[in-house]
């Protein structure tokens, strides 16, 4: 199969007969043989009966209803383990990404040989209070994985098979998805500027909950990223430097008490300061050194990803 293409929605009914009709008419024009996985993440509308009355005229049309909302990195991840094409691709549900980008997403996966290709929504329909978030996700997104798109969190995006079969998301991460792809050995990475429409039908999903979960998932990646299996590298640091600032401050008070006659050590606020760095600085030392066991004793469940072989 040439082509997977992931769609997760929510209460998306009205938009669905028209993106399938446009997907199917790309798919024919351009010879693909092709599956739509269509993930319902718990919609209170009647969007899975029409997903059950789309895939009764074309078989190429599969749904997935999950029970409840589980957010869009689950649906994501629970049709990446079913798509079957040689190239993945993903766009939202709403008729804001164009199913004409598919051919061009391909090519550059198949021909270019690219392991992920990003959409880039140069041009935008949302209102500003979901624009501004996103300028900032993407900058701190940017800044901390080295990995220089301009649209971290756009729908339309590409990906060989295989890519998808490695990574795992969940919370808010799929808008992290180049990043864990890069962390799992996927480094070329590019983009594609796509037309981005305006809202046809229904409103958008995004809320405030979105923008504060979104940024802890960021800080995850983060640290999972650098320091999962060198969690020492990070503590162990943290814990030593703080060690060695409470260690000075209680070398310099002992020396004021002993030679400078200066016995009051209990009154002076750095007394205080001293006792409490040394404190955290143990404190996070054992917690890197608990890190450490932990990773060590993992090391059997760590499944380390084979490109190719020669037998």
């Amino acid at each position: 199969m040439d082509i997977s293409v992931v769609i997760p929605l929510l209460n998306e009914e009205e938009s669905l007969p028209e993106l399938c009709t446009w997907i199917d008419r790309v798919m024919k024009e351009n010879k693909f043989s092709y599956e739509v996985l269509l993930t319902d993440d718990g919609s209170k509308d009647g969007s899975w009966k029409v997903i059950e009355e789309i895939g009764k005229t074309n078989p190429s049309i599969k749904g997935i209803r999950l029970r409840r909302n589980y957010g869009k990195s689950a649906a994501l991840n629970v049709a990446f383990k079913k798509a079957e094409g040689d190239v993945v691709i993903t766009m939202d549900a709403d008729l804001q990404d164009s199913p004409d980008e598919i051919p061009a997403l391909y090519n550059l996966i198949m021909k270019d040989e690219f392991d992920l290709i990003s959409g880039w929504k140069k041009k935008r329909y949302d209102p500003i209070t979901k624009t501004i978030p996103t300028k900032l996700f993407n900058w701190a997104t940017r800044k901390m994985s080295g990995i220089y798109l301009h649209d971290f969190n756009c729908g339309l995006k590409a990906y060989k098979n295989v890519v998808v079969k490695n990574v795992e998301v969940h919370g808010e991460m799929h808008r992290y998805i180049p990043v864990i792809a890069k962390y799992s050995g996927f480094t070329k990475i590019g983009e594609k500027v796509v037309e981005h429409r305006a809202r046809k039908f229904g409103k958008s999903k995004f809320g405030m909950s979105r923008f504060i979960n979104g940024f802890l998932d960021l800080i995850s990646i983060a640290f999972i990223t650098k320091f999962s299996k060198k969690p020492m590298h990070l503590f162990g640091i943290i814990g030593t430097v703080l060690f060695l600032i409470g260690f000075i401050i209680a070398g310099k008070l002992t020396y004021d008490k002993f030679f400078l006659d200066v016995f009051k050590m209990t009154e002076r606020p750095i007394f205080y300061f001293g006792i409490l760095a040394m404190i955290l600085g143990t404190q996070f030392f054992l917690a890197g050194f608990l890190g450490e066991l932990i990773s060590q004793g993992q090391n059997d469940k760590t499944v380390y990803q084979v490109d190719k072989t020669v037998n």
